[in-house]
C-alpha cells in the first residue's frame, strides 16, 4: 500500500455518489443584542440576516458535492415553504433536488437557530418525522433502485425521520453482490441498518454505548480503551466490515475485523458553533473507500475533512481545495532547528510527553503507519525525523529515494497522529535527538537496544528507547523489488 492521500482526494471528482436519508433545513437567524425584553428577562435580538443551510442528510449531499463527487440525493420533503427553501439551498450548493420526493401534506423538518452576539440563544424545531404514505414510499424506492445501478457509493444518513423505510432498506439489503457499490451508513440506531451489510458505519461514542446497551459508559473516562475492548461486538451488532467510532476531541477509532484498531487524532479547534462535522467525516470516509482507499487512508482523509469543518461556524462543509490544504500539512513542517526548539519548548511547558522517531519513509506503507500510530499512543506529541534525499542515497543506493523529500514530508504531515516533521541531512538523527530530547525514542523491532546506534544518546538525555514490533511482510525495499519484478 503506497499511501497518497492527495491522489485519493483527486479521485473523488470521478465518483457517482448517492445519498439516501432525511433532509433537514437549518435556518440561522443572526442578529445583535442591545437590551433586555420588557416582558421577560431575555435579550431582544435584532435580526440582521437569515441563512438557509441544508442539514442532516442534505448536509451529507452538499459535502459530497463540495468534495467533487457527482451527487444524487434521495429524501422526503414536504410541499411547503420550507421544502422549497431547502431545494433552493441545495441547488445553489451544487446538489440537484430532482430526486427528492415531495409528500403532500407533509411538513419539512426545519431547525431554526436564533443567534445573538455570536451565541446560540434558542432553537425551534418543526416538521413531520413519520414514515411516508405508500405512494410516496413507492416513488422513493424506484429512485433508490435506479441509483443502485448508477452509483459507485451509497451513503445512508438515517435520522429516523421516515426516509429510510422498510421497503428502501430491503432494496439496499438485496442489492446485487456483483459490482455492488460501497454502502456507508450513519444513523441514530445502527442496529436497524445492520441487514444492509454496510461496508462501513460511523457511530458516535454515545451511539456506540447505546448500540451495546451500555449507556452508563457515556460519562466515563478511557473512551478509546472502552471502544477498543468492544470492537468485535460493535462490528457484529452493526453488520459492518468497518466501524469508525467518532470521539470528538479525541479523534476517531476505526475498527476492522482481524486488525488492530486504527486511531486518528483531532486537530485543535476553538469554535463552539460548529455543526455537521460527523456528516463531513462519513462523507469523506465513503468517498475515500469508493476511490480505493485502504482503512488508514480512508480514516485519515475523513479526519482531515472533519478538521476543516470544526473550525467553522454553523452547519458547514469541506471543499476539495480545503481538504488538499489540510492534507498538505504545511503547518506541521519544521523549517529549521530554531523552529523545532521553539515547538518542543512550548510542548514541554504544557506538560506534554514527547515521542520521536525517524526513517526514510520512501514509500509509506501499512508497516509505517502502524508503527507511527502506535508511537503516537505512547505520548502526546509525535515528531518524525526524515532523511534528506542525499542521506537516503548514501544509505540505500543511487536508485533511491523513489519519492522526493518534499513529497515524503507532505505525506507524513497529512497523517493526523503526526504532529511535526523535520528533515535531517546526516546519516543519523543525532542532532535532532539532541534538540528534541525525547521522552521516548521509537524504532522498529528489527533493532535491539544494543544494536540501535542512538540508544546511549537518548538515555543520556533522560529518555527511553521503545522498540515496536514490525508488521510482517511490510518493507519498502521488498515493495520496490515486487514492483520492478512485475514491470
Amino acid at each position: 500500500m503506497d499511501i497518497d492521500l492527495a491522489r485519493l482526494a483527486d479521485a473523488f471528482a470521478g465518483l457517482r455518489a448517492t445519498v439516501l436519508g432525511d433532509p433537514l433545513l437549518d435556518v440561522y437567524l443572526e442578529g445583535h443584542c442591545e437590551r433586555l425584553c420588557r416582558e421577560a428577562p431575555i435579550p431582544v435580538v435584532q435580526v440582521d440576516s437569515v441563512q438557509d443551510v441544508p442539514g442532516g442528510a442534505a448536509n451529507v449531499a452538499v459535502n459530497a458535492a463540495a468534495l467533487g463527487a457527482q451527487v444524487r440525493f434521495i429524501g422526503l420533503i414536504g410541499d411547503d415553504a420550507e421544502g422549497a427553501r431547502l431545494r433552493r439551498a441545495l441547488e445553489t450548493r451544487g446538489v440537484p433536488s430532482e430526486h427528492l420526493v415531495t409528500v403532500p401534506r407533509r411538513s419539512t423538518v426545519a431547525k431554526q437557530r436564533l443567534v445573538g452576539g455570536g451565541q446560540i440563544l434558542a432553537r425551534f424545531d418543526q416538521g413531520i418525522v413519520e414514515a411516508a404514505p405508500p405512494l410516496s414510499d413507492a416513488l422513493l424506492c424506484e429512485r433508490v433502485r435506479r441509483a443502485l445501478e448508477e452509483s459507485d457509493v451509497v451513503i445512508v444518513s438515517d435520522y429516523g425521520y421516515g426516509t429510510v423505510s422498510a421497503a428502501a432498506s430491503a432494496l439496499l439489503a438485496n442489492r446485487p453482490r456483483r459490482e455492488r457499490p460501497h454502502l456507508v451508513a450513519d444513523g441514530r440506531d445502527l442496529r436497524r441498518l445492520a441487514p444492509l451489510r454496510p461496508t462501513a458505519v460511523k457511530p458516535s461514542y454515545d451511539e456506540a454505548t447505546d448500540l451495546l446497551g451500555e449507556a452508563t459508559a457515556r460519562g466515563a473516562t478511557g473512551r478509546v480503551e472502552w471502544v477498543s475492548a468492544r470492537a468485535d461486538a460493535i462490528l457484529a451488532r452493526t453488520g459492518a466490515r468497518m466501524a469508525a467510532v467518532t470521539l470528538d476531541r479525541d479523534g476517531a477509532l476505526v475498527l476492522e475485523r482481524h486488525r488492530s484498531p486504527y486511531r486518528t487524532y483531532a486537530r485543535p479547534a476553538h469554535t463552539s458553533r460548529s455543526t455537521g462535522s460527523g456528516d463531513t467525516f462519513v462523507t469523506a470516509l465513503a468517498l475515500a473507500l469508493a476511490a480505493g482507499a485502504d482503512t488508514p487512508e480512508a480514516a485519515e482523509i475523513a479526519s482531515a475533512a472533519a478538521a476543516v469543518v470544526v473550525r467553522k461556524d454553523g452547519t458547514a462543509t469541506c471543499s476539495a481545495r480545503e481538504l488538499h490544504e489540510v492534507i498538505a500539512g504545511d503547518e506541521k513542517r519544521i523549517a529549521d532547528v530554531a523552529a523545532l526548539r521553539e515547538r518542543v519548548a512550548a510542548a514541554r511547558a504544557a506538560g506534554k510527553r514527547i515521542v520521536f522517531t525517524n526513517g526514510c519513509f520512501d514509500i509509506l506503507h501499512r508497516g509505517h503507519v502502524t508503527l507511527l500510530n502506535r508511537a503516537k499512543g505512547l505520548g502526546d506529541v509525535l515528531i518524525v525525523g526524515i532523511n534528506s534525499d542525499a542521506s537516503v542515497r548514501r544509505l540505500k543506493g543511487v536508485t533511491r529515494p523513489i519519492n522526493s523529500l518534499d513529497d515524503r514530508l507532505k505525506v507524513l504531515a497529512a497523517l493526523s497522529y503526526v504532529d511535526y516533521v523535520a528533515a535531517f541531512d546526516a546519516d543519523s538523527p543525532r542532532e535532532l535527538i539532541s534538540e528534541v530530547r525525547p521522552d521516548i525514542y521509537v524504532k522498529g523491532g528489527d533493532y535491539t537496544r544494543e544494536t540501535l546506534p542512538e540508544t546511549s544518546l537518548v538515555e543520556s538525555l533522560g529518555g527511553a528507547v521503545c522498540l515496536l514490533p514490525l508488521v510482517e511482510e511490510r518493507s519498502t525495499t521488498d515493495l520496490i523489488a515486487r514492483i520492478r519484478g512485475a514491470a
